[in-house]
């Protein structure tokens, strides 16, 4: 189970991204002072830091110069959105900066990405009777491999991270395709239909009316 410690001293939002990510299998710890933080990292391994930049006691700048010797990923969420703050968490060593306010999809995103690159992340995912090899980016269903396409695997991919989580359609396009969504693309609904013949995913991949998909099954 990965260990994520959440550094943030508004604590509406720190329970937020603690319920997030705990119904992604991750063990949270809140730290809502840098000093409160320091003295955790003292006696706890971490797998993640989420880092606000304001905070009582020790800012998240300074913070970083006592972590970035641990050698643990650190994503900075903070309302500083001057060019030069970016640069400067980034130099300090963070893998990413996120600027609030943000989408909990969108910080979910960023932490997978962080975590791969970590090689933390469960390298064989099993989910609606599916088993993804995300190393290989091979796809099997009851030992029978299944050919998909880039887009159409990146599409499993993106479901198979978020179960039981409705996703728009805008959301799923910037995602899967790395561009805005165009205004009434079919794209989507036309590789939803392929993924869902490919993969055994016709009742379980299911639309939501005036919002996008959802996968119902059990994470």
């Amino acid at each position: 189970m990965l260990q994520v410690l959440i550094v943030e001293d508004e604590k509406p939002i720190s329970n937020l991204i603690r319920l997030s990510l705990t119904k992604e299998g991750c063990h949270c710890t809140c730290a809502f002072d840098g000093a409160a933080a320091a003295d955790l990292l003292v006696d706890h391994h971490y797998d993640l830091i989420l880092l606000d930049v304001m905070l009582p006691e020790i800012d998240g700048f300074e913070l970083m110069e006592y972590i970035r010797p641990l050698e643990i990923p650190v994503i900075f969420l903070t309302a500083k959105s001057a060019v030069k703050d970016r640069v400067k968490g980034l130099k300090l060593g963070a893998e990413d900066y996120i600027v609030k306010p943000f989408e909990v999809i969108e910080l979910l995103a960023r932490i997978d990405v962080v975590l791969r690159r970590y090689q933390k992340t469960d390298m064989v995912l099993e989910i609606g009777g599916l088993k993804i090899d995300t190393a290989s980016m091979q796809v099997w269903r009851d030992e029978a491999e299944i050919s998909l396409t880039k887009t159409e695997y990146e599409l499993l991919l993106l479901f198979a991270r978020n179960p039981r989580r409705a996703l728009y359609r805008e959301t799923i396009y910037e995602r899967v395709w790395g561009e805005p969504y165009p205004f009434g693309s079919k794209a989507v609904d036309i590789h939803i239909q392929r993924l869902r013949k490919k993969t055994g995913w016709e009742t379980c991949l299911r639309a939501v009316n005036k919002i996008g998909y959802r996968l119902e099954v059990e994470p």
